[in-house]
């Protein structure tokens, strides 16, 4: 974790601690459907979100859980902050400009987070013969840069921005998904996608099964990106083990959260967060990035508040 991120982690923990306890006897658990809006199918929300649908159905007695796919972090901040679903995933960066009111938000988005879960690495796919080598190579190049109401899409646009080029102008750009983009590539009816997610994506990995791929470097961006767009994005390398040695670059990462309604009642925020960390082990059964859930740095949510639900299951759990 980055020096920053670990202080800011720190200081959200003695804030936790310090705020006092409020018992030691569990709250109400929640009943009726807890809908979950989590992202593309092929992605890493899809099945980290139907892993934890499932813990709901099963430890919740009179709770049902709904999963829904959506475009992603922007759809989901939206559907969230409308009470049309009780929980969502989202990347921190779309949460950022939720909560601001800033485009693509037409409004301040009223949602806290219960937990930050583990970051998302950007993935610039292209054919393992392509002769792009970097983000400005993708000029004249027809790119899927992320579905409608994604975080991928926000954060493409960026980072094609700080390239010094535009979508629909010096790229053709596509609006797909992560499945429909690695059908793309592998049809040849694009020359490559963007895609913010966990390692490893499954609908990346099984395109590896059907062509070779590698991921672009994104190293010449990232300084750009964050003089740009706010210390939300931290410079990384995507291990060789994931997709193979071509595909060991330096990339772009942003962490991930769980978010509410900020007027969710405390004990359902309470029983949701709980529910992450005692079903841990299940979580990771539905995708390896549950392995990051760490309750030391989960409480890391800049620049959301912890809902005082979640606040309360991690003071109580703190040992």
């Amino acid at each position: 974790m980055p020096v920053a991120r670990l202080f800011a982690a720190t200081i959200a923990l003695m804030m936790v601690l310090l705020a006092g306890c409020t018992g030691n006897d569990d709250p109400r658990r929640p009943s009726g459907e807890i809908s979950v809006a989590t992202g593309n199918q092929g992605g890493v929300y899809a099945e980290y979100g139907a892993g934890y649908a499932e813990l709901i159905d099963r430890r919740l007695p009179d709770a049902s859980a709904r999963v829904l796919h959506t475009g992603g972090s922007v759809d989901n901040l939206r559907l969230v902050g409308a009470g049309k679903v009780q929980v969502g995933f989202t990347l921190a960066d779309s949460a950022a400009d939720a909560v601001a009111g800033r485009a693509p938000f037409t409004e301040r988005v009223p949602v806290v987070a219960l937990a930050a879960l583990y970051d998302n690495y950007v993935q610039l796919v292209v054919p393992a013969d392509s002769p792009v080598r970097s983000v400005r190579e993708l000029r004249g190049r027809r790119v899927s840069v992320g579905a409608v109401g994604s975080g991928t899409a926000l954060l493409a646009e960026r980072i094609l921005k700080v390239a010094g080029l535009s979508p629909g102008k010096d790229v053709s750009a596509r609006r797909l998904d992560v499945r429909e983009s690695t059908g793309a590539l592998a049809a040849g009816r694009i020359d490559a996608f963007f895609w913010s997610g966990g390692l490893p994506t499954a609908a990346i990995t099984d395109l590896r099964r059907t062509m070779p791929i590698r991921l672009v470097g994104l190293g010449d961006v990232v300084d750009d990106l964050t003089r740009s767009y706010g210390e939300l994005y931290t410079e990384t390398t995507v291990p060789a083990v994931v997709y193979g040695p071509q595909s060991a670059v330096t990339t772009v990462s942003v962490p991930n959260f769980l978010v509410v309604r900020r007027d969710m009642p405390d004990a359902e925020a309470y029983w949701l967060t709980r529910l992450l960390f005692e079903g841990q082990s299940q979580l990771i059964r539905a995708h390896p990035e549950a392995r990051r859930l760490d309750r030391r740095t989960a409480i890391a949510t800049h620049p959301l508040d912890l809902h005082p639900g979640a606040a309360r299951w991690f003071r109580e759990s703190h040992p």
